[in-house]
């Protein structure tokens, strides 16, 4: 069996996957989607401030190597 994605545009579509399912020909296994959570939620507090302004300093540095090559 093949698990998908799918996105519902219209009403009338997702009344045809209820209806399919009531067949037992799919199974809806996710009928709300929760909305993604931001990264910088996710990921807030999960690196030490020091590492956090080395890795901040570091891509500055590299910005800046970036911007100022000569091609």
């Amino acid at each position: 069996m093949n698990t998908i994605l799918i996105q519902i545009n219209n009403d009338k579509a997702y009344k045809l996957i209820e209806d399919l399912e009531e067949l037992h020909l799919i199974k809806v296994l996710r009928k709300d989607s929760k909305p993604t959570q931001k990264l910088s939620e996710k990921y807030s507090g999960k690196l030490s401030e020091k590492v956090a302004d080395e890795m901040q300093e570091y891509i500055s540095q590299s910005r800046n190597q970036c911007n100022n090559r000569n091609i």
